[in-house]
């Protein structure tokens, strides 16, 4: 079987390609590919392109634990990078069809950076999904752990729990991820994030990825927290948003659609 791996800001992906792969890996092989030790290595592997609708690319994401993904801002960038090195698109707009919905990415000159319109990223309860709360889900209480936090939810195609905070640090989203990732208000699990705002055009974030633990960048968790922070009245339109791994930059326009752009790298 033919693979290829990239990582988009030490975020890593391996790319199944159809043609080579055939079916789509079943949930005991996904969990051997990605693991650490006795497999690969992954964050995730990324099975395309389908045919899509309309001339579009499909793509179906799956996390380590062997679960599928609505939509990755990181593993589209990787999938875009992937079709520009297999000569599949050039520097064009392209469509891309997941199961959080159609994006339009484009490859820059060279492949290192790639530009992806991550769609619109909704506040609503019922959309998210979010139970036991109406309306839209924006600095409210959750009860976690023992503890009343404030938090915010949103889907950009994909579910996200944003906990604003003073100080974003990786020991505390490994203490308070596994258990917000779970907790019933989230019936579909949930990425958590903490938010820390830095001026008005940075933010910094810290992530635990639904199905995937602690990561070190993920594009759909930079836009939507970067869209929560601008809700919440705290960013302007064009910001940077520092990850472990790296940065990404973000352009939210008043409706909270959010164009994505940062680089993709390929391991081999």
């Amino acid at each position: 079987m033919r693979f290829s791996k990239y990582h988009a800001l030490g975020n890593d992906y391996l790319v199944l390609d159809p043609a080579d792969a055939h079916d789509a890996p079943s949930v005991e092989a996904i969990r051997l590919f990605c693991h650490r030790n006795f497999g690969l290595g992954s964050d995730g592997i990324l099975y395309g392109p389908l045919v899509g609708e309309k001339g579009a690319f499909g793509l179906r994401i799956f996390n380590p634990d062997g679960s599928e993904a609505e939509k990755s801002g990181n593993g589209l960038r990787i999938f875009a990078r992937y079709l520009f090195d297999s000569g599949k698109v050039g520097t064009d707009a392209f469509a891309v069809d997941t199961l959080g919905g159609r994006v339009e990415c484009r490859v820059h000159e060279g492949g290192g950076m790639v530009t992806v319109e991550m769609g619109r990223v909704v506040f609503d309860a019922e959309t998210i999904p979010v139970s036991g709360f109406e309306g839209e889900v924006v600095d409210r209480e959750l009860e976690l752990a023992g503890e009343t936090l404030r938090f915010c939810a949103a889907t950009i195609g994909n579910p996200h729990c944003v906990f604003p905070v003073d100080k974003a640090t990786a020991a505390e989203v490994k203490r308070i991820g596994p258990v917000a990732e779970i907790h019933p208000a989230f019936p579909n699990r949930t990425n958590v994030q903490l938010l820390e705002v830095v001026d008005r055009r940075r933010i910094r974030i810290e992530i635990w990825e639904r199905g995937a633990g602690y990561t070190l960048a993920s594009g759909s968790s930079g836009s939507a927290t970067g869209a929560v922070a601008k809700r919440l009245g705290l960013v302007d339109d064009d910001i940077a948003v520092e990850m472990p791994g790296g940065e990404i930059h973000l352009r939210i326009d008043d409706d909270f659609n959010v164009r994505m752009t940062g680089p993709v790298t390929r391991v081999g």
